[in-house]
């Protein structure tokens, strides 16, 4: 899953790459931000009355660094813990980002799924998926959304004990589905994740609308004017 939260400071890129050096034959897309509505916001509007107050805890408390070791592998419980004898005044609301986790899912980005689909029927190309995304968790977003089994193969990061934007999941990922980089298109939202990709000769385009996403794989050839 995205552990940004929606708040970094995106870099800027081009909506629509040049146009691909070589075929692209597969296509791997992130989750969430992508194709799905993940923000812990969704469960924290729900326990603070005051957006500031809710923004400094998911800032300094239950923080994207925080969130990233579960990304990475850790246990859910072994954080809530941590976390919480360094902040025991916030213990309850930790412990909520754990307990109360679905409620942090705000749904399927459907001008994504649509397109998803579009190339699963038209395109003729390989789908896989690579997302940043907790171990534990990710069977519940299996549960939720039926599209994900159009993939034909997902990298969870918590299953793999490391996370974008290293190199070795993207590494990994090549390897276990015997894909060739530079017939590969990445599609993420967070532009240090698209930048790691193209530093590995990977084909990729951040995310930052379905329209926008559509126009691209045009350019790509991948879905028809």
């Amino acid at each position: 899953m995205n552990a940004d939260y929606r708040r970094y400071a995106f870099a800027s890129f081009s909506a629509v790459p040049p146009p691909a050096p070589a075929v692209v034959d597969t296509v791997v897309f992130d989750l969430g931000g992508v194709l799905i509505d993940w923000n812990p916001r969704h469960l924290y509007r729900t326990l603070f009355d005051d957006e500031g107050r809710m923004e400094r805890f998911l800032a300094e408390v239950c923080s994207p660094t925080w969130n990233d070791a579960q990304d990475r592998g850790r246990d859910w419980r072994e954080a809530v813990e941590g976390l919480s004898a360094t902040f025991p005044d916030e213990r309850a609301r930790i412990a909520a980002f754990d307990a109360r986790w679905p409620e942090t899912l705000g749904g399927a980005l459907d001008g994504t799924v649509a397109l998803l689909d579009a190339l699963r029927r038209e395109a003729g190309v390989r789908l896989f998926a690579l997302t940043n995304w907790s171990q534990s968790k990710f069977p519940l977003a299996r549960e939720r959304f039926d599209f994900l089994q159009w993939f034909e193969g997902i990298v969870v990061s918590g299953e793999e004990g490391m996370a974008k934007p290293d190199a070795a999941i993207f590494e990994r990922t090549r390897q276990r589905f015997g894909l060739e980089p530079a017939r590969t298109l990445f599609i993420d939202d967070a532009p240090r994740n698209v930048e790691a990709a193209r530093a590995l000769g990977w084909q990729a385009v951040r995310f930052e609308s379905p329209t926008q996403l559509a126009d691209a794989l045009r350019a790509y050839g991948l879905l028809a004017r």
